[in-house]
């Protein structure tokens, strides 16, 4: 009988790697801060997480993200720039690390799963 990481790991395993691409995006709009014309982008986390899940059995082989530009949002700025660059730095960054932190906490359970795993088979 063989273990399934996948199903163990539960919604971290999706969770994870939504977070990557959400860190992806972020940097790319921290990066172009200055980029006269660039439109900020972010991902709906719950929503995508939430259609990752609904296939099935309750997790997904792949998930069904696109960030080329179908799944990505455009973020409104609080305070528009006349070179119409819709990046603001200090929400960026703060996304950019609570996202950081969300992505520590899901690969905390994961850990703790793997070993809780580790320990039975172990027979402890």
């Amino acid at each position: 009988m063989s273990i399934d990481f996948s199903k163990a790991a539960g919604v971290h395993d999706d969770a994870l790697r939504l977070r990557a691409e959400r860190t992806k995006v972020l940097a790319s709009n921290i990066a172009n801060v200055s980029t006269p014309g660039y439109q900020a982008r972010d991902l709906d986390f719950a929503a995508s997480l939430t259609s990752a899940l609904g296939g099935g059995d309750g997790f997904a082989e792949e998930l069904p993200l696109d960030t080329s530009g179908q799944d990505l949002l455009y973020r409104v700025p609080y305070h528009p720039s006349q070179d119409g660059n819709t990046v603001e730095l200090g929400v960026e960054q703060a996304s950019f690390a609570q996202n950081a932190l969300d992505f520590q906490t899901s690969l905390t359970f994961v850990q703790m799963k793997l070993k809780g795993l580790a320990k039975a088979i172990d027979g402890q």
